[in-house]
């Protein structure tokens, strides 16, 4: 069963990115928020200056599936939106990549179980 509901809403993203952790990885940024519900929340935003839309959406496509491999593994109770560094290539957008910068922030917030 699916644990991990999408933010939607703009207020949604707008929360998490004001009161969230800021997390760094090389591609990737994030923004964690604790919330008080027993799931998680989930948000991808990619900047239209970044690339066309086919590109964006298989970052995000990228982005949902190495989400889906850690979604077991992560205490329950977080919103978080994941963000596109701008000054990153788009080229650079490998499943390795993603995998190895959301290790670290997941590690670096001390989500993992």
């Amino acid at each position: 069963m699916k644990k991990t509901e999408m933010l939607k809403k703009n207020y949604e993203f707008r929360n998490v990115l004001s009161k969230g952790k800021y997390y760094s990885g090389k591609q990737i940024e994030a923004f964690i928020k604790p919330s008080k519900q027993n799931q998680n929340f989930l948000g991808i935003a990619i900047g239209v200056k970044i690339a066309k839309a086919a590109k964006r959406n298989k970052i995000k496509r990228l982005i949902r599936e190495n989400y889906k491999n850690y979604e077991d593994k992560l205490k329950q109770g977080n919103s978080m939106v994941f963000l596109w560094k701008k000054k990153v290539d788009t080229k650079q957008a490998t499943f390795q990549n993603i995998k190895k910068d959301m290790q670290e922030i997941f590690d670096k917030a001390k989500i993992l179980n």
